[in-house]
């Protein structure tokens, strides 16, 4: 398969914790059983020397110390922050006992002369909302896929192009952005959500920013003032 430069590659696997959700789902809406108080939350993930998630901040600006320090295949580097969604319960003393943790693929905008192919497929776009921080913008995606002769599921590969940065008339700069999407060989049989984020500059930071993605109801743009 072909793939973009830079890339983001999604294996469209259904996570564990959905699975394990839809397993305890009877309990869960009685409020019994060990996910009778399960909360799930964008956050981002510090990770010690040892390469274990110790801590974590939610989306909504709550920091919580993790009870049982979590260790994931994912985890590859060292004294750094990863960017996730978890499922836990809150216990006491700012504390959380995680119950599933995975990555949230991050996409960073790359000049759009850094691609050699822009493909865009389109993809079913369900949301997009600015984190409170303003660091992010995360984005709920509805990907086509379906599975090959071994039971395997397709990959997609996503990636963000900056067509350009534009000086507006009252002085303030828009940064446009233009999600680039691969369908690859994936069939498409069935629709996934999966949400992935963006990470906004810090330096040469713009004062707006205009998202554009090719949905299959026509091109839809978002626009977030930041």
């Amino acid at each position: 398969m072909k793939r973009l430069s830079p890339s983001i590659l999604l294996g469209l696997l259904l996570s564990s914790s959905i699975f394990l959700l839809s397993c305890e789902r009877d309990s869960y809406e009685k409020g019994e059983g060990s996910y009778s108080l399960l909360q799930a939350d964008f956050a981002c993930l510090t990770v010690d020397s040892e390469k274990r998630g110790v801590s974590f901040m939610t989306d909504e600006g709550e920091h919580y110390l993790l009870s049982n320090p979590t260790k994931a295949s994912w985890i590859e580097t060292a004294d750094t922050v990863y960017r996730t969604y978890l499922y836990y319960n809150k216990v006491e003393d700012g504390r959380a006992y995680v119950k599933s943790i995975g990555i949230l693929p991050t996409l960073i905008p790359h000049d759009v002369k850094d691609f050699k192919r822009q493909p865009q497929d389109p993809v079913g776009m369900e949301s997009s909302w600015l984190t409170r921080d303003g660091k992010y913008i995360n984005m709920g995606l509805l990907l086509k896929n379906g599975r090959d002769d071994n039971g395997k599921e397709g990959i997609h590969s996503l990636a963000l192009a900056l067509d350009e940065v534009r000086q507006n008339s009252d002085h303030t700069k828009t940064a446009y952005y233009r999600l680039l999407h691969d369908q690859g060989e994936s069939p498409q049989y069935y629709t996934n959500r999966r949400y992935v984020c963006i990470l906004l500059p810090t330096e040469e930071r713009p004062d707006s920013v205009c998202l554009t993605v090719k949905t299959y109801d026509g091109v839809v743009v978002r626009k977030f003032k930041l």
